[in-house]
């Protein structure tokens, strides 16, 4: 059976770095979304491709299985240091928030067209042409995230978090009986994912900026 390779469908090599692999994956969801291609019956295809490849080649633990099982490599080294562990679940908690409110937002292209014009006043507003001023994006993006978020969005990352606390503190980050340790690293953890979801609503509307 033919290996699906999915750095061929980004772009990207197999050395390529997470911040490669996202210009890679934003620019090819820009070029082939559906609604910029609405005579393209393989739009639809294509875009579930690079979602998949993406999905994959995005997180690290799946990257990894994926090298793995299709080239036999060897597992990347884990770095064991507790500052290092906290990092990278933080970064898992922000990529899941981005995802969230990325896949959300991306379902709703009108309202995508609406928030780009109230940022487009507000930029020119501001500086006085126009351009994708991400300070301008942060604020707005902060003003209207709990607009998109459920009950039952909200529930999913309450779990995320404390399981993620759990995690944290078997690995030594901070002590059970340190109330305010335990305190601090959940609000921490918490605050990565509520950053995620800002970065996913801003990242969808980058997709369909267009300067005027």
């Amino acid at each position: 059976m033919a290996r699906i390779d999915y750095y061929r469908i980004l772009g990207v090599s197999r050395e390529a770095s997470d911040e490669e692999i996202k210009k890679a994956y934003r620019k090819l969801v820009f070029e082939h979304h559906p609604d910029r291609n609405p005579n393209s019956p393989q739009a639809e295809e294509k875009i579930r491709e690079i979602n998949t490849a993406y999905e994959v080649i995005s997180d690290a633990e799946k990257r990894r299985s994926y090298d793995r099982l299709s080239w036999g490599d060897e597992p990347r080294a884990e770095a064991v240091d507790p500052g290092v562990v906290l990092e990278r679940m933080e970064q898992k908690l922000f990529d899941e928030g981005r995802k969230e409110l990325f896949a959300l937002l991306m379902q709703n292209v009108s309202r995508i067209k609406a928030e780009l014009r109230v940022l487009r006043a507000r930029t020119i507003a501001e500086q006085g042409y126009d351009s994708f001023l991400e300070p301008v994006v942060e604020r707005r993006a902060a003003e209207i995230v709990e607009e998109f978020v459920t009950e039952d969005m909200q529930g999913r990352a309450q779990r995320l978090v404390e399981v993620a606390t759990e995690m944290m503190l078997s690995q030594g980050v901070a002590k059970r009986n340190d109330e305010g340790g335990v305190r601090s690293l959940r609000h921490r953890l918490d605050a990565s994912f509520r950053k995620g979801r800002l970065h996913g609503i801003a990242s969808a509307l980058e997709l369909f900026y267009e300067r005027q």
